[in-house]
């Protein structure tokens, strides 16, 4: 990574090669941080995520940050408000903040998404719940319970309440 001093930007010019980002394994999935908040004078986070398939995180609402996910592979239901959507790579979905939203990752392989969060600082829960990736891909192990108790306990904090269950697994009898 190099950083640019930009002062009138209220942060630094930030340049990643890629794969070069610092990774952090959290909840099954692996996120690989682009931008942080403290890069960009809190405006943005960007991180591309990584997700198994099956991966469907509780309903949920952000207080205070709008989110925009791109996905560059895979396939995912998404729903946001009373909206659902089935997205697959080139996909783009905006979520102000405030609106109850959750997905599901479908398929067989796992979706990658380019994540980006504004203002920043909310995509910090995974690095405080999760550990430093050791090499790139997913992590082996599942969604740890350990990790999960972790998120919920931290999620207030970060303006997350969770209001509802997961997508079904459309493919569930």
């Amino acid at each position: 990574m190099t950083d640019l001093t930009a002062p009138d930007a209220g942060g630094m010019a930030t340049i990643r090669a890629a794969g070069d980002a610092p990774a952090t394994w959290a909840l099954g999935s692996l996120f690989e941080r682009l931008v942080t908040a403290g890069h960009t004078g809190g405006l943005l986070d960007a991180a591309i995520v990584t997700q198994p398939p099956g991966l469907a995180p509780p309903e949920h609402v952000h207080t205070r940050e709008a989110e925009a996910w791109y996905v560059l592979d895979g396939s995912l239901i998404y729903r946001a408000g009373d909206q659902e959507a089935s997205l697959t790579a080139g996909d783009f979905i905006y979520l102000p903040a405030g609106v109850p939203h959750a997905f599901r990752i479908t398929g067989r392989s796992p979706a990658r998404c380019l994540a980006l969060v504004l203002p920043g600082s909310l995509l910090d829960i995974y690095d405080q719940v999760g550990r430093p990736a050791a090499a790139p891909g997913l992590p082996d192990g599942g969604l740890p319970a350990a990790e999960i108790a972790r998120w919920l306990e931290l999620a207030p904090g970060y303006g997350i309440q969770v209001t509802g269950p997961p997508i079904p697994d459309p493919d569930a009898a």
